[in-house]
Parts: structure tokens; C-alpha cells; sequence
């Protein structure tokens, strides 16, 4: 089996939190050495968000996987030179900060280009860096907010809702990833240069909007929430069981026609009218009693063995314990563990998607604060004299 396909790519990453770090990760994975920078004192804070072990987040043990820790200041100027430095010898640097704050520090694009004319820059914010709304400040919420996604989580006539994570800011590193590897090809495949990429919450979300603005566009519709349905096809909802609620997708023409005969509708599903989904989404109401009908009086085993009896897509709803748990996870090493710094294993998701001759996979936990510092900058040229001075001023740790 061959090495990992970006072996030898080097990273810089300045972002923290989500986004940019989720875009960085996503590269490391794949073989990629990511150089994570931290500010001295309490690093990413991503480090302090969520649930703690002996004070650090296990969210970061997955988060940061694969990547090496150096702390520097990025608001004095020296710190700024070590950024240059590392920028010379990186083939891609990816910030999330406010637009024009790398400006600020001087480490615009165009700097940055100067001195390294193949590096590839990753820029990922709440709405880009150009437009009127620019420089305002924008978190995962307000992205998936702008996007039309908040507006159609929840019930009908509810306060919408949010789904729990935060989508705006791993999708936008997604879509950055996948810019960084386009850049990639287009550097070293085709003899281009480096390039930025642009990267906004709002659009990376916008872009995942399905039918929302073309139906607009045409027709004047605006797609409300609609709790757990999805409205226009049909029939795709959540139906209520003796100990809870099941997930049934019978959308497809045949589909919808054994699902009708399993719960013996025969009636609906020979219906001419509703051999389509046009004419079945006109009468979905009908259609989901009909099966809400037929689930309530039965466990959700009961349902599923049923579904999967007249292959019909079904499945149960998932909470983290129930993902623990199941054996396709297992089977498919769809988790995978990773001992900590302290010695905790913790489980986490692992490498995806699956490559067959060039897999992603974890080989280096999730680092401690500043533990590659002297490593990293020893490597970029500075002697242990010139760390030691740094470090004094509190530029480095």
C-alpha cells in the first residue's frame, strides 16, 4: 500500500477553534505536517471548550490529532518574523481570523506571496474577505443563519433551532480543504503558483442549499420548517413507535410501492396518482397517517425488521451512545482511539472518507502546549540562543 497521498506538504496553521484547525486536521489526516500555531499562556481555546480531562478538552484530542504545537505571539513583531520564516518553507497557511488581521500584523497575502511565491493560502470567515460585511465578526450561528439553514431547522410556527453542532464552521473547512487541494494540483500538476482561497461560513452552507434558491428564483417560494419531514418529497418523516420515534424513506417510486404493501396500503400504493412523487408529494398529509397509523402500534424493532424485510430505507435515530455501540461503526473502524498526552484513550471518528491505496490515519496524538516549539523553530534555523531570547520576552513557550 502507498504512503499518504500528502506526504510532504507542509501546513501552517494560525486559526483556532473550529474552522480553520477542522480544515487543517482534515489535511493532516492525509499525511500532511501541520504546524499548529498557539499563543503562549492558554493556547487554542479550543483546548478549554467543552468537557475537560485533567483540564484539557477531549474535543482537542480529536481536533488536533496529527498536528504539531508551537507557541508564538502573534502580536509582537518577532513573533510576526517567526511566521514569515515558517511561511517561507510551507505550502499552505490557513488563518481564521477577522478579515485584516493577518493586515494588521503584516502578514497580508501579499506579503506573505512575496517571499514564497508557491505558498497556498486558506482564508476561512464568517463572510469572506470582501462585501460589505466583511470585517463584521460571524460564528458558525450567524453563518448557518445567513444560509437559510437556521430559518427551516425546527417545527412550523416554532423558534427555529440549531442542530446541536457547528456545522457553519466544519463545512466552511471542508470546503477549505477542498480548495486547498485544488490549489495543490493546479500548483504542482499543472506548474501554477500558489493562490488564496476564500472561504466564507455563509457560502460554504449557502452552497449545500439544495433547491431553495432556484425554486425562489422561478417561482416565488420560500421552503418553510417543516419539522422532521422533507417537505416536496415524500414520504420522508419520523413516525411515531411504541418506544420512540423511526425514520422511513420510501421516496422512490418502487420504494413507496412495497412500503405500501409491508404496512397493507395497498390502496395508496397502487394508486395511480400517486405512482410519482409529484402526486404524492400534493397529498404527503394522506400518505404520512397512513404509515404514522401503522408504526404507532409497533416497536421500533418491529418497524425496522419490517423495512428491511420489503427494502425499504429505514433506520433508527441515533444518539452518541447508540453510535458507541453499533457494530457497522466496528465493523467499518468507522471509530478509532487515541491515547492522550495524559494516558486517557478516547475515542473519536476516524480518517474518512476511505481511501483504498492511499488511507488517511491517525499517527500522532493531539499535542500539548508549545511541545514541537523548539523543535519546529530549531529546524526553521534559530539557535537554541536565539529561542532562549525569544522566550524570555515572552514571544515564544
Amino acid at each position: 500500500m502507498a504512503g499518504q497521498i500528502l506526504a510532504g506538504i507542509r501546513v501552517l496553521e494560525l486559526g483556532q477553534l473550529i474552522a480553520g484547525p477542522f480544515a487543517a486536521k482534515t489535511l493532516a489526516d492525509f499525511g500532511a505536517q501541520v504546524i499548529k500555531i498557539e499563543p503562549p499562556g492558554q493556547g487554542d481555546p479550543l483546548r478549554k471548550w467543552r468537557l475537560l480531562h485533567e483540564g484539557t478538552s477531549v474535543w482537542w484530542e480529536a481536533q488536533s490529532r496529527n498536528k504539531q504545537s508551537v507557541c508564538v505571539d502573534l502580536r509582537q513583531p518577532e513573533g510576526q518574523d517567526i511566521v514569515r520564516l515558517l511561511a517561507r518553507e510551507a505550502d499552505v497557511l490557513i488563518e481564521n481570523f477577522r478579515p485584516g488581521t493577518l493586515e494588521k500584523w503584516g502578514l497580508s497575502w501579499e506579503a506573505l506571496h512575496e517571499l514564497n511565491p508557491r505558498l497556498i493560502m486558506l482564508r476561512i470567515s464568517g463572510y469572506g474577505q470582501t462585501g460589505p460585511k466583511a470585517r463584521e465578526p460571524g460564528f458558525a450561528a450567524i453563518g448557518e443563519a445567513m444560509a437559510g439553514l437556521r430559518y427551516l431547522n425546527g417545527e412550523p410556527g416554532r423558534a427555529p433551532v440549531r442542530a446541536g453542532l457547528s456545522l457553519g464552521d466544519t463545512i466552511a473547512g471542508l470546503h477549505g480543504a477542498l480548495g486547498v487541494l485544488l490549489a495543490l494540483y493546479q500548483r504542482d500538476a499543472r506548474g501554477g503558483q500558489g493562490q488564496v482561497i476564500d472561504a466564507a461560513l455563509y457560502e460554504s452552507l449557502f452552497n449545500l442549499s439544495e433547491s431553495l434558491l432556484p425554486e425562489y428564483s422561478v417561482f416565488g417560494a420560500v421552503r418553510e420548517p417543516a419539522g422532521a419531514s422533507l417537505p416536496g418529497i415524500a414520504p420522508s418523516n419520523a413516525y411515531p413507535c411504541r418506544d420512540g420515534y423511526v425514520l422511513i424513506a420510501g421516496n422512490g417510486d418502487a420504494i413507496y410501492t412495497r412500503l405500501m404493501a409491508r404496512i397493507g396500503r395497498d390502496d395508496l400504493g397502487q394508486d395511480p396518482d400517486l405512482a410519482h412523487n409529484d402526486g404524492r408529494a400534493r397529498r404527503v398529509a394522506e400518505i404520512d397517517a397512513a404509515i404514522g397509523d401503522w408504526t404507532r402500534q409497533r416497536s421500533i424493532d418491529e418497524v425496522l425488521a419490517a423495512m428491511l424485510e420489503a427494502h425499504v430505507p429505514a433506520g433508527r435515530i441515533y444518539n452518541v451512545a447508540d453510535i458507541a455501540r453499533d457494530p457497522h461503526y466496528r465493523a467499518r473502524n468507522a471509530i478509532t482511539q487515541v491515547e492522550s498526552a495524559s494516558g486517557l484513550n478516547v475515542e473519536m471518528p476516524a480518517v474518512f472518507p476511505l481511501l483504498s491505496e492511499n488511507p488517511g490515519a491517525v499517527h500522532d496524538r493531539a499535542p500539548t502546549l508549545g511541545e514541537h516549539t523548539d523543535a519546529v523553530l530549531e529546524s526553521a534555523g534559530l539557535t537554541a540562543e536565539q529561542r532562549s531570547a525569544l522566550r524570555a520576552k515572552g514571544v515564544i513557550a
